[in-house]
């Protein structure tokens, strides 16, 4: 038998280690979980896979701050990611489980399909979309619980068409990824093509997530002659896009969606000699600004080396938005006060944490910012202001 002493002394032990379990759960962290619903497998794996790099790298960093202090509590950030392999069937399906199981009160979501999805029911459900897709019309449809991460790809066209009408000419044909993203950004870019006075020679979509061999479609938009072609998706795609059209002898200018970035397409053509002539926005690891050039060597350390992406920057600027609105707003749960907050939030965040300079949302809920693009001349990236291109 075990002696009463013995006895006495282990249920101390089991005494003071629930009474230490219970101060822990008293005094411990309260958890918000962060919800993500974009494509991790499939073609565009890797253009998900920034995003979410973004958004982790800013949760990691608010939490080894301390969190966000309300009311005496203090909150950490957990991020919940679901695959939607770029399907917006399946980004309806994952936002539902992620409010309904996981008691989201904010979705990211990087890609327009899947946000117009998101958005038929966010409002009822009561949750922040931060939706990282450059389609003007994601702000434009009234949902005040929307926010646009990126401005607004409307912003480059008058830029993008001066440029490359300059270059090499009023013809253009179109190749664009045949995602809700791609058809929207032909034809806002059409539209101010020609309004400048040039010519659209042919519209051939293609399925960028779906092919890695683009010959008989890039064969179809060569064939009406263009002087400059208009492509992109995501970068490792539109990188094979452009390599097959100068396989087939194509000497003209690209114009390059947004989502594609010249960075990621250079490792895919061996340079950037295949991109000469092109326009598109301004990869990270080129932009000269200190802030940004600081927060690439962060980024660098965090992922083995890796250069990020503006996918990532944009992302993990408004994670860091999202804890100081939640703060200004005393809640974790009321969207509606942190999201109208969130303005403050971005101006009130230092540089260190906001490389691209947002200066806030405009009336509709877009990101604002003066972000430099990028021109590639003589195999090599130009920065420049679109500002000054139109002069």
């Amino acid at each position: 038998m075990m002696h009463a002493s013995k006895r006495l002394k282990q249920l101390s032990m089991v005494v003071a280690v629930t009474a230490a379990l219970g101060l822990a759960t008293a005094h411990g962290d309260e958890i918000v979980n962060i919800g993500y619903t974009g494509p991790l497998s499939g073609g565009a794996a890797q253009y998900g896979k920034n995003v979410l790099s973004g958004i982790e790298m800013g949760v990691d960093e608010v939490n080894a701050a301390g969190g966000v202090r309300i009311k005496g509590k203090t909150y950490k950030f957990k991020v919940i990611a679901l695959d939607d392999q770029y399907n917006p069937a399946q980004s309806a399906i994952n936002g539902r489980r992620l409010v309904e199981q996981d008691k989201t009160p904010v979705i990211f979501c990087p890609h327009s399909g899947g946000i117009f999805a998101l958005q038929t029911f966010n409002i009822q459900s009561n949750f922040l979309l931060m939706a990282y897709s450059s389609v003007p019309r994601i702000t434009e449809t009234g949902n005040k619980l929307t926010v646009r991460i990126p401005p607004s790809f409307a912003s480059y066209v008058p830029a993008f068409t001066q440029v490359e009408m300059k270059l090499f000419g009023k013809t253009v044909g179109l190749a664009p990824s045949d995602t809700d993203y791609g058809k929207i950004w032909s034809k806002t870019f059409r539209e101010g093509w020609e309004r400048a006075g040039g010519k659209v020679v042919a519209d051939n979509p293609m399925s960028y997530n779906k092919s890695a061999d683009f010959y008989s479609g890039v064969s179809r938009v060569l064939a009406a002659k263009p002087d400059v072609m208009f492509v992109g998706g995501p970068s490792e795609p539109t990188a094979l896009v452009v390599k097959q059209a100068r396989e087939l002898g194509f000497k003209g200018g690209f114009v390059v969606m947004d989502q594609a970035k010249f960075d990621e397409m250079a490792k895919i053509l061996d340079g950037y000699s295949m991109l000469n002539g092109s326009i598109g926005v301004l990869p990270l690891v080129a932009d000269t600004r200190p802030a940004m050039q600081a927060y690439i060597v962060r980024y660098a350390k965090k992922h083995n080396g890796k250069n990020p992406t503006s996918e990532g920057l944009y992302n993990y600027t408004m994670v860091h938005a999202l804890a100081a609105a939640m703060k200004m707003a005393d809640s974790t749960k009321d969207v509606a006060a942190i999201r109208n907050r969130l303005t403050l939030a971005i101006k009130s965040l230092p540089g260190s944490q906001n490389p691209e300079e947002f200066t806030g949302l405009d009336a509709n809920g877009g990101s604002e910012s003066d972000a430099p693009l990028a021109l590639i001349e003589n195999d090599k990236i130009k920065q420049v202001r679109a500002s000054e291109l139109m002069k």
